[in-house]
């Protein structure tokens, strides 16, 4: 696989950094999870759980090890630090300065390790007048103006469905990570990576903006191209109160629609700028996909060049035959639970997830005994609470 032969220490949790290492573990990197020696991975007790693991947990950890590190404690962060020499990559989504303070931070890493890729997730980045704010996802979507249109059809801003800046986050984090691993090829030295959930999710509001760089005013999410201004992108309630989307603007389509429903005069209409100009086209559509229900509609527009889908539950989702097909949902054979699969897809060493987790510290005696500490050293750390050795085996 792609990553074999890599080692990734990850002090991350919750989504951000695990689902970065996540990727890289389920294409061939060995991901050495550290995790608080209390409590663990908040991941481990968030949500339904499948004989006793929750679906999130396993999502994001599968074919890491865990290794159970107080980092209060000088003995602690020196078995970190030693982790440290031996590793390509650290991640760490602390708030800003907590790292320095337990003296794992880049710079005394990097003092023993100059080759190592030292990746920072955060709300905010490591600087700038919001690096003392605490927040997640929800506050950095506010803070950065996606959430002022991502409105519901009152018009009021709500809950976004996915954590986006959270896994745009880590989406950004891996090319990083992956971009300084090719640079230290030429170079032999590593680099230290500063991502901020707020830049991440900036950095993709690209086809938003007209109206704010070019007109200094907000954008009217009733008039905007992509978030239903237009008539032909957007969603339609059906008879029985679920509901459909036309999913693409060019004029082909809304052709072939139009003529299809017997309503051609309405075409010059949606060659017309998004917004009022649309109604009579909304207006028209709203009445229509009232008419049948959405599996009528589904059956209707088979066969048809038209950009169509029906909005799926979640559980009809799971069973979606493209999803199945690219392996995005599969089912492991020992266990018969679902999981989601690795999104990125190579022709020569696909990726391979790992059905295996570990317990809380299950592999922390073995990881600190591979860093040269003797048994009678290890006893003693496990005495002091320096680390915490599970007793499980892997599930």
């Amino acid at each position: 696989m792609k990553l074999e032969g890599l080692k990734v220490v990850d002090l991350s949790m919750f989504l951000p950094g695990p689902m970065l290492t996540q990727i890289m573990a389920d294409h061939g990197a060995e991901v050495i999870k550290v995790e608080p020696i209390v409590e663990g991975e908040p991941n481990r007790n968030i949500g339904p759980k499948r004989d006793g693991m929750t679906v999130y947990y396993a999502n994001t950890h599968r074919g890491k090890q865990s290794l159970a590190l107080n980092l209060k404690e000088e003995q602690g962060r020196e078995v970190l630090l030693r982790l440290a020499e031996t590793a390509d990559v650290m991640v760490e989504a602390f708030r800003p300065g907590v790292v320095k303070r337990l003296g794992v931070d880049y710079a005394t890493v990097a003092a023993r390790n100059p080759a190592i890729v030292y990746a920072s997730i955060s709300a905010f980045g490591q600087d700038g007048p919001y690096v003392e704010l605490p927040a997640h996802d929800l506050a950095t979507e506010a803070m950065c103006g996606v959430l002022s249109f991502n409105t519901g059809q009152d018009g009021k801003p709500w809950f976004p469905a996915i954590a986006n800046a959270d896994m745009l986050a880590s989406l950004t984090s891996l090319s990083a990570v992956l971009m300084a691993l090719l640079r230290r090829e030429q170079t032999g030295r590593g680099d230290y990576v500063d991502i901020a959930m707020m830049d991440a999710l900036y950095a993709c509001t690209l086809n938003n903006q007209g109206e704010a760089f070019a007109n200094n005013r907000p954008l009217n999410p009733a008039t905007e191209r992509a978030l239903g201004g237009n008539a032909m992108y957007r969603p339609y309630e059906t008879k029985d109160g679920r509901w459909i989307v036309l999913g693409a603007a060019e004029i082909k389509f809304a052709i072939n629609l139009l003529t299809d429903l017997g309503r051609p005069d309405l075409i010059d209409l949606c060659k017309r700028p998004p917004g009022p100009e649309q109604d009579p086209v909304r207006a028209f559509f709203i009445e229509t996909f009232k008419t049948r229900t959405q599996a009528e509609w589904v059956e209707w527009f088979k066969g048809r060049d038209i950009s169509f889908a029906p909005v799926k539950t979640q559980v009809e989702a799971l069973a979606d035959p493209q999803l199945r097909h690219r392996g995005m949902v599969f089912r492991d054979r020992e266990r018969d639970w679902l999981h989601i699969g690795t999104p990125i897809k190579y022709a020569d060493e696909p990726g391979a997830p790992r059905m295996q987790w570990s317990e809380h510290g299950q592999d922390s005696d073995a990881i600190v005994a591979g860093l040269g500490y003797s048994q009678a050293e290890r006893e003693a750390m496990r005495a002091a609470g320096v680390y915490v050795a599970g007793t499980g085996d892997v599930v």
